[in-house]
């Protein structure tokens, strides 16, 4: 009899330091996601138009370079088009005319909705 009773001790010790904190910690997962998905669902990002800026004919490429660029057949502005694989920009781009005087997207905010 003091066996089973221990047993059954040990099996609530382990169901109070284990598997409820698991099972809270599963129940506010789950909740944080749908609410990252109705957030999600609730504001679309706007899309924004960005105007394409000519670098070819800024940095008076020959007729040739411009066909062979991907800067150039890209509908992204050529810094984006040109980034490294981790995501950063060329130091060429960093200093380049073309990539220091663009105009920079505006976006619309709209007034918040209770």
């Amino acid at each position: 009899m003091e066996t089973i009773l221990t047993l059954l001790a040990l099996i609530a010790s382990l169901l109070v330091r284990l598997a409820i904190p698991i099972l809270i910690t599963s129940l506010l997962i789950l909740l944080l996601r749908r609410l990252d998905t109705h957030w999600q669902k609730e504001a679309p990002a706007p899309l924004l138009i960005v105007q394409k800026p000519d670098c070819w004919k800024t940095k008076r490429c020959s007729p040739e370079q411009a066909a062979n660029c991907i800067g150039a057949k890209s509908s992204l502005p050529c810094w984006q088009a040109l980034r490294l694989p981790n995501g950063y920009l060329r130091d060429a781009c960093l200093t380049c005319k073309v990539f220091t005087e663009a105009p920079a997207p505006k976006m619309q905010i709209e007034p918040r909705r209770m």
